[in-house]
């Protein structure tokens, strides 16, 4: 590390704090804090919750700061021992490159500005024509997004699952909770391709296979959605995922349809139709919120037209196991020979590309 790229950090931690405005929202922290040591606080238990998450989301910024500004006076004192003689130069670039990765993260995640960015997120992934191909496909892609969430301390849940007639899945909806979960998935919208040699095909042809993922924000507490019950079509059926004879035997999973847009819901994670029915309501709020999103967003493409047809040039990463490895995000023209580490969730340089050429657009 030299004396530029030490004053480089150092202006770009004082710029972190006036754009982030940390004293701003240190001050608002303390006024809801001493609001939260009112006798009175709990009166209003759903006043409550919404102060205890505004505390929360304000801090996710200041506490990530306070990691940056931490690191930096290490290294500020790790230079100071170079300079006497009492560090080697070798541990100094060590201090150098862990404050530079906690800032350039940090400045990063100021890109997410977005209000629907920080929430958690709906992702579901549906598998294209050809049959076997195809669902074996979306399980891989379902394995991948599963692998990248727990990477990044996300919960994971399964909503709904269609298992494929052979292998696979014909579709699946997974619930992805924590702080920004939508912001950075939602880069996954649209067509995977996967180019490879069939291992359901005696032959050992080569065969292209699709499908299709979907993201949306998943509302929370403190977003408001008024859904007319009389807008709404129920239906019942049984739920054919795991769960043993309870599952299979009584009609838990449940169905709903929201006429005036024509969104369908289905939700069979829970094993009584009351769960059932109270998450697949709360999803089709977030399906609703994420319309929402679009008409404040006007110049953004609207998320319902993202759902492209599933075949040829509508993708928009492609997956080459055979001749070659290669993944290739066909927006950014990211690319990586590196296949299995992508399929098992490393996904990190090609949601950071998207966002930084079109997360001003989003």
């Amino acid at each position: 590390m030299n004396v530029e790229q030490f004053k480089e950090i150092q202006d770009r931690v004082q710029a972190l704090k006036n754009y982030l405005r940390i004293e701003e929202k240190e001050e608002k922290i303390k006024e809801l804090e001493d609001i939260t040591l009112g006798p009175a606080f709990w009166d209003n238990p759903e006043e409550a919750q919404s102060i205890l998450k505004q505390i929360s989301s304000l801090k996710i910024w200041t506490e990530a700061y306070k990691k940056v500004q931490s690191l930096y006076e290490e290294l500020e004192v790790a230079k100071e021992l170079w300079e006497t003689g009492h560090m080697p130069e070798k541990e100094l670039e060590e201090y150098y490159h862990q404050t530079l990765k906690a800032l350039e993260e940090l400045e990063f995640k100021n890109m997410l500005s977005e209000e629907e960015d920080s929430l958690s997120c709906i992702l579901t992934i549906n598998a294209g024509s050809g049959g076997t191909e195809s669902q074996d496909w979306a399980a891989m892609l379902m394995r991948m997004y599963i692998m990248y969430a727990e990477k990044h301390g996300y919960k994971v849940s399964m909503i709904d699952e269609q298992a494929g007639d052979v292998a696979g899945i014909k579709s699946a909806t997974l619930e992805i909770e924590g702080a920004f979960a939508y912001g950075y998935l939602k880069s996954e919208t649209g067509v995977h391709r996967l180019v490879r040699i069939s291992p359901f095909d005696a032959n050992a042809k080569r065969h292209t296979s699709f499908a299709s993922v979907f993201v949306y924000p998943l509302v929370n507490a403190d977003i408001q959605i008024e859904i007319n019950p009389a807008d709404l079509e129920w239906d019942t059926f049984r739920a054919s995922g795991a769960g043993g004879q309870h599952v299979n035997r009584t009609e838990s999973a449940v169905r709903v349809k929201h006429i005036p847009t024509g969104i369908i819901v289905e939700c069979q994670q829970e094993r009584s139709q009351h769960q059932n029915r109270d998450k697949a309501l709360k999803l089709l709020q977030s399906r609703l919120y994420a319309l929402e999103v679009e008409k404040r967003q006007a110049e953004k493409a609207k998320l319902e037209s993202s759902k492209k047809k599933i075949e040829w040039g509508s993708q928009i990463r492609n997956y080459v196991f055979h001749p070659y490895k290669l993944v290739k995000d066909l927006r950014t023209d990211v690319e990586t020979s590196n296949v299995q580490a992508v399929m098992d969730g490393e996904l990190d340089e090609f949601i950071k590309a998207y966002l930084m050429e079109f997360g001003s657009k989003n």
